[in-house]
């Protein structure tokens, strides 16, 4: 059967018969032909059932084809076939259809005024993310130079996939280049697509690190420090991310691995161990991207060896939920592994816990992470505060720059302090190889925490008093309680010289809190540098003691008569690096020496009486030091403006000329990762006195531990991770985000107030969008495209022809869409409403604890995820931004359809196309394709 398009004047159905059926009256066939006519006029097709169950006679037409016509009466009609009316029956449709052409590339006024809209909302989207809020890059390369040494013995007998992956070690050139096993085993996993070979940095820097400061250190190596041996694994570059099958080969044959690994350190041909010390029994992994989750998810395999793992550090790893979630399997194992993990965590006793001695961190690159949003890293609903954390890379000491995906593994700030927590958390005297676990989340929190933390653990405390300080009555200065301690140079008397602050009583109202901000570096106790600060106590001494009591005996009363004795704790350990902030300052991450803070409460210092500033420089010296007992009052800014209000009309806040030198700004309102601020800090002006630094900012929220620092303020953006869309709610109910604050360091001898303005930054607010809602960006067209094919057989069903795209995409934008997308707007209004709303507990539960209820994971998966009704717009947006693409994409086609056309047409000369012809369109160039792709030869 061969069938002509609706472009000529008539539609005509061959239909070959033996004989021709009797003839038709003539009024009957130019009642159906006419009727029939009028369709075709106005309808891009016809149903092909309706003229294939009409016999007619075949007549030939003027351009040469046979029309189809025949009588109507008698004909059965087939109840499963719709009936065709008239074009002149059909409501506005007869005159619709005339006013547009034929063509595919006809598109309506509503069309086209939605696509521009679209078009520009999506470019203003790419070119904020792309330009806007954006944070500096300050990572170093790592250079290395090391060998890999592959595992040939690894082979079947062990693992069925040993014809896929393959397991090195690496050494490093000129310091050790043997492949026998002499340390503590670590495992370096890659991550979707990665190499084994990104393991060098990492295992350079361990190499070296041992070598040349670790061997070094008697005391080190008698506490059980040893060396590293690194091992990494070849996937080949699998892709980890888009299928769940192969996450799940990974973390078998990581399981392999480590057996394989232990059973190496057994064997003493491939062994360099002291025999003396116990065989290790588990394994050290360090993960980066997808790495991390295969990591995690050994844990839950059949195959792996209980307790054979106890260490786990990932690095720019999505724990909550799937960076790509297109394969229903990579789904089911995310969910079966986190589901693990929370069961585990959620058990009352530590025996019911096979994942009690696991230690889990999370290290997140930040916005400068563009492969997997850094939200997605956050462990608040897997595991406890006590067994691990989520940690970005901005915040931690002396690194203070955000790390892209890949930097993250070659990142030369970030390398060295992941090494350096790793050696410390080792001990080669117990079998695990490692400390226990609350000593080694002491060591993760001490390297890569800022130490600013609620829950710090100061060291103060838990020392025990060292140095005994002498001093005379009359020389050294004892300050009135409630005045700062400034220092303008050091040396000035070319002596040792002592300034002592009195601590108040826990009970003095205002005093909460000691600070101490300088230049220069704190001195342990018998360092010869220019400052050392101690917390001491009024102590009786009786001749010939000080040698034996204390470690370091400071006199500085010239032997004269009437001198105090103080037994003193050195804070050097205490001691916090700030990024050093002054006029020439641009980044955190400049090679500057780093500003010294210390911070204690008043709780802290309950066994002492008093600060001893120290000033030790014997000749006149640059610097400063600047300390205080701050009132909590003047040093804490609690803004109760709402989100509304902080979005139409920003915060202002003005700071007094006696503030303390540090001010802690707290904002609850501000804590979705989907908002970007502005800060401008105003000029405060010194006078004559030169300024001791400029502003130093620090934007900051406590899960996770995410920090930015920002020095010689006078204009910054400000954007966090904090709730964003999608992410699953904290584990047990634990306190969620509870919005940024701004910690501002400010020169307090100036003597001028501080103004601080915080204003929304719309345009890079839509940059925002990228990161949270790439995915949403790739459904919702899906949704679009639905419609559309929906009403185009609506009208296929109901009519007998067939809409182009254009055309339906117009009728959806009047009536469909809009509705779908009002109803969307209401339910994702709905569910945020019922996901802010705290779980009640079951009231008939005998069991259930009437203070927790279970929490449902899965409450923010649904829509667009948010948790927040104020971005009830998003709906209507991602709706506008898809429908435009859908169209796009439809004239993109069209257009590449036309030019495959074209193209084939001058290179099969035998195709004679002409504008009244069917094959004029492309849609029978594809099908003329297909039957020379069937029969070559017609």
């Amino acid at each position: 059967m061969r069938r002509r398009s609706s472009g000529s004047d008539e539609d005509f159905t061959h239909v070959p018969s033996a004989e021709a059926p009797p003839p038709v009256q003539e009024d009957q066939r130019r009642s159906f032909t006419s009727a029939k006519f009028d369709l075709s006029r106005h309808s891009d097709t016809l149903d092909r059932r309706k003229g294939e169950k009409l016999p007619s006679p075949a007549r030939t037409a003027p351009n040469g084809w046979k029309p189809a016509s025949g009588p109507r009466e008698g004909l059965s009609k087939d109840p499963l076939a719709p009936d065709v009316a008239p074009a002149d029956s059909m409501p506005g449709l007869r005159g619709w259809r005339r006013r547009r052409a034929r063509s595919p590339w006809s598109c309506s006024l509503l069309t086209l005024s939605a696509t521009v809209m679209a078009v520009i909302a999506l470019l203003s989207i790419i070119h904020s993310f792309v330009t806007r809020q954006l944070d500096p890059k300050g990572c170093e390369m790592y250079w290395s130079r090391g060998i890999f040494i592959k595992f040939d013995d690894f082979d079947r007998e062990h693992t069925r996939f040993a014809s896929k992956y393959s397991l090195h070690i690496y050494r490093e050139v000129g310091i050790d280049e043997d492949q026998r096993v002499k340390g503590v085993p670590v495992l370096f996993i890659p991550g979707n697509a990665g190499s084994y070979k990104q393991a060098r940095s990492l295992g350079s820097e361990s190499a070296q690190y041992y070598y040349n400061t670790i061997a070094q250190d008697p005391s080190a190596l008698k506490e059980g420090a040893t060396s590293i041996d690194f091992f990494t694994i070849d996937f080949n570059e699998d892709f980890t991310a888009f299928h769940g099958q192969t996450l799940l080969d990974q973390a078998e044959y990581l399981n392999d691995a480590v057996a394989y690994i232990l059973s190496l350190y057994h064997d003493p041909r491939r062994s360099q161990r002291d025999p003396a010390l116990p065989d290790p029994s588990s394994v050290v992994l360090v993960g980066h991207s997808m790495g991390g989750i295969v990591a995690r998810t050994m844990l839950i395999m059949p195959n792996y060896q209980s307790n054979s793992v106890n260490t786990i550090v990932t690095m720019s790893t999505p724990h909550a939920r799937p960076p790509v979630a297109f394969d229903g399997d990579i789904v089911r194992t995310y969910k079966q592994t986190n589901n693990y993990w929370r069961e585990a965590y959620s058990q009352k006793w530590a025996s019911d816990n096979p994942l009690w001695h696991v230690t889990l961190i999370s290290i997140a690159g930040g916005g400068l992470d563009t492969v997997v949003p850094s939200d997605y890293a956050s462990l608040s609903s897997l595991v406890p505060a006590t067994h691990g954390f989520t940690v970005f890379t901005s915040s931690m000491p002396n690194v203070w720059t955000g790390a892209d995906h890949l930097a993250m593994v070659w990142c030369a700030q970030l390398v060295k302090p992941i090494i350096r927590s790793i050696f410390d958390t080792i001990d080669v005297r117990r079998p695990s190889q490692t400390k226990p676990r609350a000593e080694r989340m002491r060591v993760f929190k001490r390297w890569l925490l800022t130490g600013m933390e609620e829950n710090a653990e100061k060291t103060l405390p838990q020392q025990e008093p060292s140095t005994l300080l002498t001093l005379e009555d009359n020389s050294n200065s004892i300050l009135p309680v409630g005045r700062k301690l400034v220092l303008r140079g050091f040396g000035q008397t070319r002596k040792a010289k002592a300034h002592l602050l009195p601590i108040p009583p826990q009970a003095t109202p205002g005093a909460r809190e000691f600070t101490l901000l300088s230049d220069q570096p704190l001195d342990k106790s018998g360092s010869n540098g220019n400052l050392e600060v101690l917390f001491c106590s009024v102590f009786s001494l009786t001749q010939g003691q000080s040698a034996t009591l204390f470690s370091m005996n400071v006199d500085l009363s010239d032997g004269t008569s009437g001198s105090s004795r103080l037994a003193c704790k050195n804070a050097a350990s205490d001691r916090i690096p700030l990024p050093a902030s002054t006029r020439t300052s641009v980044h955190p991450f400049d090679l500057e020496p780093p500003f010294s803070y210390l911070q204690y409460t008043l709780e802290d210092l309950a066994e002492h009486q008093f600060v001893a500033v120290v000033d030790k420089a014997a000749t006149p010296s640059d610097g400063w030091v600047i300390a205080d007992f701050s009132d909590d009052s003047e040093s804490h800014v609690e803004s109760q403006i709402g989100l509304q209000k902080l979005l139409t009309f920003g915060a202002h806040f003005k700071l007094s000329a006696r503030r303390p030198v540090v001010t802690d700004i707290h904002i609850p309102a501000l804590q979705s990762s989907l908002l970007a601020f502005k800060l401008k800090l105003g000029k405060q002006v010194c006078g004559d006195q030169v300024e001791l630094f400029t502003p130093l900012l620090r934007q900051y929220v406590s899960d996770p531990h995410e920090s930015k620092y920002f020095v010689n303020v006078k204009e910054v953006n400000i954007s966090l991770h904090g709730i964003a869309p999608f992410m699953p709610p904290p584990l047990r109910n634990q306190a969620l985000t509870n919005g940024v604050s701004l910690q501002l360091w400010s020169d307090p001898t100036c003597g001028s107030s501080l103004d601080v303005s915080l204003r929304v930054d719309l345009p890079g607010t839509l940059g925002k969008l990228v990161m949270r809602y790439r995915m949403v960006l790739a459904a919702f067209p899906l949704l679009v495209v639905a419609m559309v094919l929906r009403k185009q057989f609506k009208i296929y069903n109901d009519y007998g022809f067939f809409v182009t795209f254009s055309e339906a995409m117009s009728l959806c934008l009047r009536t469909s869409l809009p509705l779908i997308l009002l109803a969307l707007i209401f339910l994702g209004m709905s569910l945020a409403i019922a996901s802010s709303t705290p779980s009640k507990p079951a009231m008939f539960h005998w069991k259930a604890n009437a203070t927790e209820a279970a929490i449902d994971y899965t409450k923010n998966d649904l829509l667009l995820g948010s948790q927040d009704p104020t971005f009830w717009f998003l709906v209507p947006l991602a709706g506008l931004i898809s429908a435009g693409v859908c169209v796009l994409v439809n004239y993109a086609a069209l257009g590449l359809t036309y030019f495959l056309s074209i193209m084939y047409s001058s290179l099969v000369p035998r195709l004679s196309w002409t504008k009244g012809d069917d094959r004029y369109y492309p849609s029978y160039f594809l099908l003329h394709v297909f039957q020379l792709a069937a029969d070559p030869n017609p």
